[in-house]
């Protein structure tokens, strides 16, 4: 074992990442499911549909054009489809049922996300020790202190919770909805772009290939094989003087 840290391959890294990803979309994907027969989503998109539905053959227009083909509508039909938006606007019932579909939707993505990285990046690396997931388990990978200290309960829910689920995942899919439901599109685009930005500029330019959820809980990816792991501050700085004890006494 070697006392300095071992900063991780980069392609073990991105192997273990992939997998954890993997892993994280097919627990969502689950979790989702069945959150939405639970508050029966199905259900009260249906009839929002119906309300579409409505006011589609009333109207004569269609709520699902891309901006292409909006950008192509005629001024006759760009009012016609205005009229139709605004009756829609105007149908409190109609309202309140994509009221409802939106924070449904909100709900169930919020409730997966949260569950998945619960369950795959605090609680299972709890049970691992080292904060290993499974792709890090996999590959020989843990989380460590700068000081090669083991991390502790709240650097690992710092680093998967507050750090990879809510800024990492959760902000930028909340912007997304922006972007789609709320025509936040430039100012959307170009905050996930700074984001993207800045995590790039981290891992490429920092000596341990930092991201901003090892960023805010002061962790790092090591190899464990050749790691040296210490309990506490107390043992790290014993190990250094005796270390240095034991360099004194061979010079003399």
């Amino acid at each position: 074992m070697i006392f300095d840290l071992q900063k991780a391959n980069v392609w073990k890294r991105i192997s273990s990442f992939v997998l954890d990803a993997i892993l994280i979309a097919i627990l969502i994907a689950g979790v989702a499911f069945l959150t939405s027969i639970i508050v029966r989503y199905d259900e009260h998109n249906q009839e929002l549909d119906s309300y579409y539905a409505q006011y589609e053959e009333q109207y004569g227009v269609s709520f699902t054009l891309t901006s292409e083909e909006y950008n192509q509508l005629s001024e006759e039909e760009l009012a016609q489809f205005q009229e139709a938006y605004d009756a829609f606007a105007a149908d409190e019932a109609a309202m309140a049922a994509y009221t409802l579909v939106i924070n449904l939707t909100m709900i169930i993505t919020v409730v997966a996300v949260f569950l998945a990285f619960l369950i795959l990046e605090f609680v299972i690396p709890l049970i691992l020790k080292n904060g290993q997931t499974l792709g890090k388990k996999l590959f020989g990978l843990a989380l460590v202190k700068s000081n090669s200290v083991k991390i502790n309960s709240i650097m690992l829910f710092v680093r998967s919770i507050l750090g990879k689920c809510v800024l990492e995942t959760l902000i930028p899919i909340f912007i997304g909805f922006l972007i789609y439901f709320v025509n936040f599109g430039i100012i959307g685009t170009l905050l996930i772009i700074i984001y993207l930005l800045i995590q790039i500029i981290l891992f490429v330019s920092t000596r341990y290939h930092t991201t901003i959820h090892d960023f805010l809980s002061y962790t790092t990816v090591v190899d464990i094989d050749t790691q040296m792991f210490f309990d506490s501050e107390n043992d790290m700085i014993e190990y250094k003087k005796a270390k240095h004890h034991e360099k004194v006494l061979k010079s003399n």
